[in-house]
Order: structure tokens, then sequence, then C-alpha cells
């Protein structure tokens, strides 16, 4: 996925009422932009990291610039518009990037599923197979040594969709958790039992039906993001 119009780039002051961040410009000017990420985004939101961000042409925006880039002083890039994680799963597949994925009629996004009134991220559907639900989420948290985790913070809607998951795995579908890694200095990926214990108990017991995780990370740069290899991940509590 490429960045068009191309991203600038500015140096973060704050980040506050989650959606919100001030930087500062190279001349100087303050500039209040918006932030999709509402995650706790610890160590992607340091004042003096660099912050690449978009503009909209949507004239109706109170805040038409959107953070999507941080590059840290140590030299590391982060994705921190966790929306894009979906577009770049999707395109992986599309171009099948993704041989676990691969060999399906269609794809559709957003479709209503499960008891808990959800939406999967991405359908793969095929006459001569069972459907793929594939519930994409964003891994930005490093730890040390090249360490992810995921969540960053209690996601009592993360629970659900492990739930849902965990209900499609049982009657006989195929159910995918993917893990997007859009920060390049994590290696390897683990559960955050220590942030959110529910959210660990509940991805064992997915793992136990049936739901497979996938983990792919990508590479980033101010010109373009695009998912690369697969890494791995220890679902282990």
């Amino acid at each position: 996925m490429k960045f068009s119009p191309p991203l600038q780039a500015a140096i973060l002051l704050k980040r506050y009422k989650r959606f919100l961040a001030d930087i500062e410009l190279s001349n100087g000017e303050v500039r209040t932009i918006h932030c999709a990420n509402t995650g706790a985004m610890t160590g992607c939101a340091e004042p003096g990291t660099t912050v690449w961000y978009s503009t909209s042409d949507n004239k109706k925006r109170k805040y038409p610039n959107s953070w999507q880039l941080a590059h840290t002083v140590a030299n590391d890039w982060i994705c921190v518009n966790t929306i894009q994680a979906n577009h770049l799963v999707k395109e992986a597949i599309e171009q099948q990037r993704i041989p676990e994925l691969e060999n399906y009629d269609s794809l559709r996004t957003e479709v209503k599923y499960g008891t808990e009134n959800s939406r999967i991220d991405l359908l793969l559907e095929s006459q001569n197979r069972p459907r793929c639900y594939i519930e994409v989420k964003s891994v930005t948290l490093l730890a040390d040594n090249g360490q992810g985790y995921f969540p960053d913070a209690v996601t009592i809607r993360g629970q659900k969709h492990l739930r849902e998951l965990t209900q499609m795995a049982q009657q006989g579908s195929r159910a995918v958790l993917f893990f997007a890694v859009l920060h390049t200095g994590i290696n390897k990926v683990n559960v955050a039992q220590h942030i959110d214990a529910e959210y660990a108990q509940l991805l064992q017991q997915a793992v136990n039906a049936g739901v497979e995780i996938i983990c792919y990370r990508a590479t980033i740069n101010a010109d373009e993001i695009k998912l690369k290899d697969c890494i791995q991940f220890q679902h282990s509590t």
C-alpha cells in the first residue's frame, strides 16, 4: 500500500483525548491532527517522535490531517493508524502473498456474523470449502529484544471477537485471528496476559477450539507499507 499523496513529516508534541495529537511543523507551526488509534499506543507516542501524516481533501473535516506513521529515535517505523491493518491484509490476500489464505473464490469485508452483533473484518468463500472468518488485529506494543505483545490495553471488543471466532470454529467454519505486526522493531509476538488476562484466557480457549493464528510483519517507510513475512506467535500463557 503506497501513500498517495505523499505523507508529510512533523515532530510530535503530545497525544491526548485518544483521538488528537499536537505536532510541530518544520516552520514552527503547531497543528492538531486526528489520531485513529484508540489504544494505549505505548512506546508509539513519545514527545519528540517523528510523525508522518496524511491530508484529506474533505473540506468538512475539522482536522484534515491524520497521523499515519511514527518514526522513533530508535529508528523503528510504526503504523499507528490501526485502520490500515485491514487494508494491508486484504491487499496481501488479493495479491496472493499469504499462502495460508490462498485459493478462495471471493473476499468480502465487514460481514455481519455471530451471536454478539459482530462484523468480521474479512470473509473468504469458496464453493468447495468452509467459509473462512478472519479477524485482523494490529500489533505495535514492543517490549525487550524484539518481543511484541497484543493487546496493549484491556480490550472488551477483542474479547468479544475471540468468543465469536471460537463459535465459528466450533460450528465447522475456518476461523483465523490475523496479527498484522506494524512495528519494525518487533520480530515475535505473544499474548499480553499481564495487560488483559481475560483476553489471554479466551485466546487459549479459541486455539483449543481450532481457531488459527497467523502473524505477519510489515515493512514500513514514509512511502509504503507492505506485509512481508510470517513470524512467530507464542500463545502460551
